[in-house]
């Protein structure tokens, strides 16, 4: 087995040469689908993952550890100054692992963010999103806490939206443990962590409670079935596709006992969205969730929300875990942060808009 280590070199090594040069090693020309251009060095990978097998065919163990190996060698370092600690949350369901990503210099009114990883329900961890964890502690000057959900098929639909519920409560009670005002805490994640996000804080809604300081989701699954055009335009693109969509669901939701129309599956069917938290609502140009995020962050605004929408058209799904090897998601991952600090500061709705970069 190669060392992670020398991989590593080599990708950077790779991803290093000219953009030309890394559209002639994958393929010779740039690739252009639905009016978009993939960006060269997200190209390159596609090109590398093309001889794998699908997911379909594969177990859940098996793509826990290629998603693993994979994120790991993907990923950019921890922000300097940054102070990890490892915890544990205890709620109703049992025990949750979880770490604290705290800025060298931590501002002691900037609140607690609650992550939630990407995985589609059934793959990911604490080391899924550890590199944007902490360019998001400082670029905030905020802390973040990382939950490690349970994980489909093991434990099926409710269970991660359970866990995340609870985790969000606990750390808006526990924020000052953390250095940060205590009784509230924003939220936020990317893909399946999106999709916790919204429904989450549509939960907290219909509860009574009050709402996050703030909501980040990234690339977000906001309905289980859909047919929109992007879920055909780019069904087969890198790394999420269509069939690997189908591949989580199918593993996250029996169906037996839930409805893809559930809110809690599919935030994006709910009749109100009135009082929800302000967003930032982020996409991936080559995804096929593309389309239904932008359609969530339209819902918000018409509901009142003050959000931000930002599409990134050159890149792919899940790229806040690809800042060590793709330059323009480094650079997106920082940007994503830097609202968030708006959205702490309370400039959100001076900036509500639409954009597409």
């Amino acid at each position: 087995m190669a060392n992670p280590k020398v991989q590593k070199l080599v990708l950077k090594g790779l991803m290093a040469l000219p953009a030309p040069i890394l559209r002639a090693l994958s393929g010779g020309a740039p690739v252009t689908v639905g009016g978009r251009t993939l960006d060269p060095q997200f190209q390159l990978m596609a090109w590398a993952a093309r001889k794998q097998g699908p997911i379909s065919a594969a177990a859940p163990a098996q793509v826990r550890a290629a998603a693993a190996a994979g994120f790991a060698l993907a990923q950019g370092r921890l922000e300097p100054g940054t102070v990890c600690e490892d915890l544990v949350i205890p709620t109703a369901q049992g025990d949750l692992p979880a770490r604290s990503y705290r800025p060298a210099r931590q501002d002691p009114q900037a609140p607690l963010m609650v992550w939630l990883h990407q995985g589609g329900g059934v793959i990911g961890d604490l080391e899924t999103g550890h590199a944007f964890c902490s360019i998001l502690a400082s670029a905030t000057r905020g802390p973040v806490l990382s939950i490690d959900y349970r994980l489909a098929p093991e434990h099926k639909f409710p269970a991660a939206f359970d866990d995340a519920l609870a985790a969000f409560r606990w750390g808006r009670d526990h924020a000052d443990r953390f250095g940060a005002p205590k009784g509230c805490a924003a939220l936020g994640g990317d893909s399946m962590g999106g999709h916790l996000t919204a429904v989450v804080t549509q939960a907290l809604k219909r509860a009574g409670e009050a709402q996050p300081v703030l909501q980040l989701l990234c690339y977000p699954a906001v309905e289980a079935d859909s047919h929109t055009q992007s879920m055909s335009t780019y069904a087969d693109a890198y790394p999420l596709t269509k069939a690997t969509m189908d591949w989580f669901m199918a593993h996250y939701v029996d169906p037996a006992t839930a409805a893809a129309d559930d809110v809690r599956l599919s935030p994006l069917h709910a009749t109100d969205l009135k009082g929800l938290a302000p967003a930032i609502v982020v996409t991936a140009g080559f995804d096929p969730l593309t389309d239904q995020g932008e359609a969530y962050a339209h819902r918000l605004l018409e509901a009142g929300s003050p959000t931000v929408f930002r599409r990134y058209d050159s890149l792919s799904h899940g790229f806040l875990s690809f800042t060590g090897a793709v330059r323009a998601a480094d650079v997106a991952a920082r940007e994503i942060a830097g609202f968030v600090r708006q959205g702490y500061d309370g400039l959100l709705p001076a900036a509500a808009r639409a954009s597409h970069l």
